[in-house]
């Protein structure tokens, strides 16, 4: 069994170099990479393009890589709690391609899957759709959209093992799964890193063959954007 282990999130981004695009696992600020992003601002590497569900917020998750100007070109599929990406967008500072969310997860599934590209109802008749090729399948018109290619994939599991192997916890299966093996090297970060064996085969979601890397993350902070409690009756 090949033992993919790294011994932290620098040696885990080693080869990220200016120009590269990154597939970046999490939803919200749930299941993000948390060490590896932040072993990309400490390393100043520039001019990246990076796909994820969103650029977290302006002081946590991407938003640290557009602080420093490290990102430049976001597609993601929502733009709302973070001002810095807003105000660059606006400014014409970074280069934005929103993107559907279910198209956005089966671009990076079918990027895993080796599936070149796929049809989908989703953005036609709107600017999603300018330039791409369409088809009617029963009636409704679909757009064509290709899979992503991407240099390296980041994401955070729940639990992992020496071979890759990977567990994801609630929320963070979003976006997680689908982007392990969505690029050419997959990262992980896990919250638990256990002996080959002790993962029940019936739970793991990604095959370590998807992984190149894997390594545990210290201190993940698990913020929560917006918190919302109701009152005690």
């Amino acid at each position: 069994m090949i033992d993919k282990r790294v011994k932290n999130a620098k040696e885990a981004i080693a080869g990220i170099s200016d120009g590269m695009t990154l597939i970046v696992g999490g939803f919200g600020l749930c299941g993000i990479p948390e060490n590896s992003i932040n072993a990309l601002v400490e390393s100043n590497v520039t001019d990246l393009t990076c796909i994820s569900n969103n650029a977290g917020v302006d002081d946590f998750g991407l938003g640290l890589l557009l602080q420093k100007k490290q990102i430049k070109k976001m597609i993601a599929s929502y733009v709302g709690e973070n001002a810095e990406f807003e105000r660059q967008m606006l400014s014409g500072e970074l280069d934005v391609e929103l993107t559907p969310q279910g198209t956005l997860a089966e671009k990076c599934r079918a990027a895993q899957h080796g599936i070149p590209a796929f049809y989908t109802p989703a953005g036609y008749g709107t600017e999603v759709a300018e330039g791409k090729e369409t088809k009617e399948f029963d009636g409704k018109m679909h757009i064509l959209e290709h899979a992503f290619k991407a240099d390296y994939s980041i994401v955070k599991a729940w639990k992992g093992d020496h071979a890759g192997n990977l567990i994801f916890k609630g929320t963070a299966r979003n976006f997680n799964a689908p982007m392990a093996g969505s690029g050419n090297i997959t990262i992980a970060e896990v919250e638990e890193l256990v002996e080959p064996g002790q993962l029940d085969p019936n739970e793991i979601h990604i095959p370590g063959i998807m992984v190149q890397r894997i390594f545990q993350g210290e201190k993940f902070e698990k913020r929560i954007e917006q918190r919302t409690v109701r009152k005690r009756p």
